[in-house]
């Protein structure tokens, strides 16, 4: 398979995985949306990158916090109590996207 439409398979699913605790707590649809594209295209980055002298684990980890430090700037303006949770779902869906794509690319 392509690693490019791998990469995008692994995308859609990160983004289901974290955007289904968002749907049964009935979070704003725009935050849902985003979240689902943010995903998306962060395991098209994180699948198809090579970092020097990062170990293939903690890339994706590391790539998915990197790329969601300007939304908690945004986010934790107005409201600084959920930035763990979406730090900690950046850093373990990445971490589980490189593993995904280092394993199946």
């Amino acid at each position: 398979m392509d690693k490019l439409l791998l990469s995008a398979l692994i995308g859609l699913v990160a983004g289901v995985v974290d955007i289904i605790p968002m749907v049964i707590r009935k979070l704003p649809r725009y935050s849902t949306v985003a979240a689902f594209f943010y995903y998306c295209f962060i395991s098209i980055i994180i699948v198809n990158i090579d970092l020097p002298h990062i170990p293939w684990w903690l890339e994706g980890g590391l790539i998915s916090f990197a790329m969601i430090i300007p939304m908690l700037i945004h986010v934790g303006h107005t409201d600084k109590k959920p930035l763990p949770i979406i730090a900690a779902n950046s850093i373990i869906i990445g971490t589980l996207v490189g593993i995904a794509g280092h394993f199946w690319a």
